[in-house]
């Protein structure tokens, strides 16, 4: 098999409807009382059933109708998740306008710009915070007609008439349904697979975010290769609980909440907010889960920092069942499956460990748990196999509505992404870089032709950026193509890889490795404070503020373990020379991090510079 050898693709069957709107309708229509959103109101959750989600969905898109939003024009949403969220997106779908969803997290030089180039008709704001950032640059947006606002707190009192309130925004819409009753199921009737349904704007790690408009037949048929990815065999018509926390103004949110969420006719549950996730995670208890690595490694080191806490007894279960679970994490890795007697050990360390790990972790009713949206150590992946949370790794991106290649129960390959979907065909170029083409590829970017012709050839190949290498069925990333390190001595190396060791220590949780066109490799390095410090009070040690127990000589010789660990498993070449301590948590709304929580390169090299040429002076 050669390096650029093409994986075909399985038969792609017929789409059963031409927009999700229309697929919550038939939802709808058949099962009407089943529960399809759960969102806390004043700490206690509300109900709506898919009877009522398809009722409220009808009456946004008609008020929507009435202040002139017309197929084709752009309506942004901007607020954290929630029910309004999910109705709102579906309801613009409905009457063939556009969704563009900003993350609730993006200041207002971003908001000004997201909504500027999507040219965005109308916006959906959750509060105040939200309504002020587009007041604050509303004279810059000459498309802009109409704020609506969820919460009324603090913006009731705004004199402009630009502003409208939800609750005014819903009777306009009951009103235009008493009027026009059949309009909006004409319009939904109407929509064609291949118009654009919403503008998902790429995290923008090197430069302006990119706008990449999906079209109705690439929501439809991810939705329909939904079911197979994410649950196979285990989907029944028992109930599929989801926890809806990742921005659905993303890719791997959106293929989980609204995507598989419809599909699988789920009950998508809200976290009250993100700092809510944990909490509410132990009471819903998701029969699947996807979060990025990210969230895994904070899991990995909150379970970790839980055992360094615990009575002596429970520290030696964890130590026993830890290494057995290991052992029969390899069983896995090398068999397909734990075998007789490894189920056997796995029962007892679920009565005396595992049981109670999972429960705390929100994992107890888990049936399958993704890995996405970035890079993850292998080592964090085993940690949750080896306590029975059965995870897996995916890969997808933006431009190809989160779908390319998982690792599948029974034959997973840690280290990879897994392998090419059913329906996705696959090939590496003559440099390295990761083709794809499936009916899930974009459109295109938004106004950008010449980066949409740059990013798809004529025969539909997506030009993905990730460079990787066939391992038998299953294919390894490498890196992003315009990361890879090129040492002095000419050598490759891999940012990514060095990171993600990194950050298998529960003590670290950025790491930035560089190196290009220098004599060796050193890294900057970001302590994960809430862990560095019980460390640090169980030592003795004191300090107050982040930046003071960065600067802790005995912080600096505990990173420094960690990397001597991590260099034990590189070659020479790739070996961490120096590394030095990042004397702040990094924040997004300084420009250090995009909106999913990745770090800009380019921004961290020019702001540490200064630690930068330190390692190499």
């Amino acid at each position: 098999m050669t390096a650029t050898e093409q994986r075909p693709r399985s038969d792609v069957p017929e789409l059963a409807f031409t927009s999700m709107t229309a697929w919550l309708r038939d939802i709808a229509q058949d099962e009407p009382n089943r529960v399809g959103l759960r969102e806390k109101v004043f700490g206690i959750w509300q109900e709506t059933t898919y009877g009522e989600y398809w009722e409220l969905v009808k009456t946004v898109g008609m008020a929507l109708w009435a202040l002139g939003v017309r197929p084709g024009d752009k309506v942004a949403i901007h607020s954290e998740n929630r029910l309004a969220w999910v109705v709102s997106d579906l309801a613009v779908q409905g009457i063939q306008a556009v969704s563009v969803g900003l993350y609730s997290t993006n200041p207002a030089p971003e908001v000004h710009y997201l909504l500027n180039h999507s040219e965005s008709k109308v916006l959906i704001a959750e509060d105040q915070e939200q309504v002020d950032k587009a007041l604050a640059v509303r004279d810059h947006l000459p498309h802009l007609e109409k704020i609506i606002y969820l919460e009324p707190r603090g913006v009731r009192t705004y004199d402009d008439p630009v502003l409208m309130s939800w609750d005014v925004f819903l009777a306009l819409g009951r009103q235009q349904l008493i009027e026009s009753p059949g309009r909006f199921d004409e319009l939904t009737d109407g929509i064609e697979l291949d118009t654009t349904a919403t503008i998902v704007y790429t995290s923008g790690t090197t430069g302006p975010p990119k706008g990449a408009m999906l079209t109705n037949r690439n929501l439809v048929w991810t939705a329909g290769r939904a079911i197979g990815v994410i649950a196979a065999e285990k989907i029944t018509t028992a109930r599929v609980e989801l926890l809806s926390y990742l921005p659905l103004c993303h890719v791997f949110g959106r293929l989980y909440d609204l995507a598989f969420g419809i599909a699988s006719r789920a009950t998508v549950n809200f976290a009250e907010s993100i700092d809510t996730v944990v909490a509410d995670l132990a009471e819903i208890q998701p029969t699947y889960f996807p979060a990025p690595p990210r969230i895994w490694e904070k899991m990995s080191a909150a379970a970790q920092i839980r055992m360094a806490d615990a009575s002596p007894v429970k520290k030696a279960l964890y130590r026993v069942f830890l290494k057995a679970g290991m052992w029969n994490a390899d069983r896995i890795l090398e068999k397909g499956s734990r075998g007789l007697l490894g189920n056997v050990v796995h029962g007892a360390g679920w009565l005396l460990v595992y049981r109670s790990l999972q429960k705390k972790l929100g994992m107890s009713r888990c049936l399958q748990a993704v890995s996405g949206a970035a890079p993850i150590a292998p080592e964090v992946l085993k940690f949750f196999m080896a306590v029975g949370v059965p995870i897996v790794e995916g890969w997808g991106m933006t431009e190809t509505n989160a779908l390319g290649t998982v690792n599948r129960p029974g034959r997973i390959k840690l280290g990879t992404i897994g392998e090419p979907l059913d329906g996705c065909e696959l090939r590496i170029a003559g440099d390295g870089e990761i083709l794809t083409r499936h009916p899930a590829v974009f459109k295109g970017y938004f106004k950008d032709p010449e980066a949409t012709a740059e990013a798809i050839d004529d025969e539909g190949w997506f030009s993905t950026g990730d460079v990787g290498e066939w391992d038998g069925n299953h294919i390894r990333i490498i890196d992003r193509k315009k990361d890879i390190i090129i040492t002095a001595g000419g050598k490759n190396v891999s940012p990514s890889e060095l990171e993600n060791l990194l950050k298998v220590s529960p003590f670290i949780k950025e790491a930035m490795v560089v190196g290009d066109r220098r004599k060796f490799v050193s890294a900057l390095i970001g302590i994960e404070f809430d862990v560095v410090a019980n460390w640090a009070q169980r030592k003795g040690i004191t300090f107050t503020t982040y930046r003071d127990l960065s600067e802790k000589p005995e912080v600096t010789e505990l990173i420094r373990k960690q990397v001597d660990r991590a260099n034990e498993d590189l070659a020479r070449v790739e070996q961490i020379k120096q590394f030095k301590l990042i004397p702040k948590e990094l924040d997004h709304d300084q420009g250090e991090l995009t909106a999913t929580q990745k770090i800009k390169r380019k921004v961290l090299a020019e702001e540490f510079s200064d630690l930068i040429e330190g390692m190499y002076s």
